[in-house]
């Protein structure tokens, strides 16, 4: 009986590893060296030196014009940043931090007496408990709506590949 038991429960094990996929992708391709965002094509484009390796279709902040100066805004920052942190624990499936806010940024809001905000992101979708936006899926034949904060959302399979393929330190450039 103690067997049969042991062989039930590797052929259960093997079954449920088979069954499961995990967010986590490996990427043995060229090296991402720049992130580029062109917030008024809503596109982003994971970079080798010039050449472009892969692009998605973005959604942004819920107020898109203009570059982020303050916490709740809605906005995207703008300007040179850099990856600095991953979590892979992320509410929104995986997620890329974003070094917004630099020196520039904290010193435009203190001097307007307001926080800059943080917590700037490239991120996958909502929550799956929380409803879909529009009614439907926030992403459909390439076109996003800008529901996030401020950050850069993607879909979850997309997510997964950029998560793979994008290093702490690789520079962003988001621009209008």
């Amino acid at each position: 009986m103690r067997v049969f038991r042991l062989v039930f429960l590797i052929v259960m094990a093997i079954g449920l590893a088979a069954c499961s996929s995990s967010k986590f992708r490996t990427y043995n391709g060229p090296e991402v060296t720049h992130v580029v965002v062109k917030k008024s094509q809503r596109r982003m484009y994971l970079l080798h030196h010039d050449k472009v390796l892969k692009s998605y279709d973005i959604g942004l902040g819920f107020q898109p014009q203009g570059h982020k100066q303050f916490e709740g805004d809605g906005k995207t920052p703008e300007g040179l940043y850099f990856i600095d942190r991953r979590n892979p624990n992320s509410s929104f499936h995986l997620s890329l931090g974003i070094s917004y806010p630099n020196p520039n940024d904290r010193a435009f809001a203190a001097a307007a007496g307001k926080s800059p905000g943080g917590d700037i992101f490239i991120h996958g979708g909502p929550p799956k408990d929380r409803k879909r936006l529009g009614g439907g899926d926030w992403m459909t034949k390439g076109n996003s709506v800008d529901w996030t904060w401020g950050c850069i959302a993607v879909s979850d399979d997309q997510i997964e590949h950029i998560y793979a393929m994008v290093k702490t330190g690789t520079p962003i450039t988001i621009s209008r």
